[in-house]
């Protein structure tokens, strides 16, 4: 995959108080994606485009659009990726 091309499935980190709770006890963060994301897609573009090492990908509609949560491995704390993203 392409950079370009993950940054066009994965569009932003959402961050909301259901998150930081993600954050600190079950090592996720969320992020908007586009329509057509598909979760071994967001998987392959979030480890591009951030370097890490993803276990798990789940993916919900909502009103703000596509919504991915991605539970990292051990070795890539959550809260040490939101910090370099601005977002904690």
């Amino acid at each position: 995959m392409q950079l370009e091309r993950a940054f066009s499935i994965v569009k932003m980190p959402y961050i909301t108080e259901k998150t930081f709770r993600l954050i600190e006890q079950e090592n996720k963060l969320s992020f908007l994606v586009s329509d057509d994301a598909t979760k071994p897609l967001v998987k392959e573009a979030i480890e591009l485009i951030y370097g890490v090492k993803v276990v798990k990908v789940n993916i919900m509609s909502t009103r703000k659009g596509k919504q991915a949560f991605v539970k990292f491995s051990d070795q890539t704390p959550a809260a040490e990726l939101a910090t370099k993203l601005g977002v904690l």
